[in-house]
């Protein structure tokens, strides 16, 4: 069967072994900078990498933030885009990489600053670990 490289550019390490040679895209290990193209809740942005001639998301690591449609979804949205739309940010995939959905599990980072933590301390998201805190339903 073959992988839907469109759909998901990304490989899972263990789909590496399966895929690597065969994936037209340069598969992501070091830290690199982007530029953020979107944002597409409080935990998940889009970004144009030069190495690509697509964006691609980014599923910020050991973050919870709540979906558009739930309380505080839509603030949590905009405070990001407030924060880092348009902007070149520095992102550090994480060992796992790539989680369930495809996207590059990474941290990011914007003038040194961890926009996890700033997430978490102005209140729009929670640490992974406490997700299962029924916050925003």
């Amino acid at each position: 069967m073959a992988h839907d490289f469109k759909n998901f550019p990304e490989l899972t390490n263990s789909q590496m072994l399966i895929y690597y040679f065969e994936s037209p895209h340069k598969q992501i290990f070091e830290p690199f900078m982007a530029k953020v193209v979107k944002v597409s809740d409080g935990d998940t942005i889009r970004v144009k990498w030069d190495e690509r001639d697509f964006d691609f998301p980014i599923r910020f690591a050991d973050l919870a933030a709540p979906e558009k449609d739930e309380r505080g979804g839509p603030a949590s949205q905009s405070w990001l885009e407030d924060q880092i739309l348009g902007e070149e940010v520095e992102i550090v995939p994480t060992k796992l990489r790539v989680e369930k959905w495809g996207r590059l599990l990474a941290n990011i980072f914007f003038l040194g600053m961890d926009m996890s933590a700033q997430s978490i301390d102005a209140g729009h998201a929670v640490s992974w670990k406490n997700r299962k805190v029924d916050r925003w339903s």
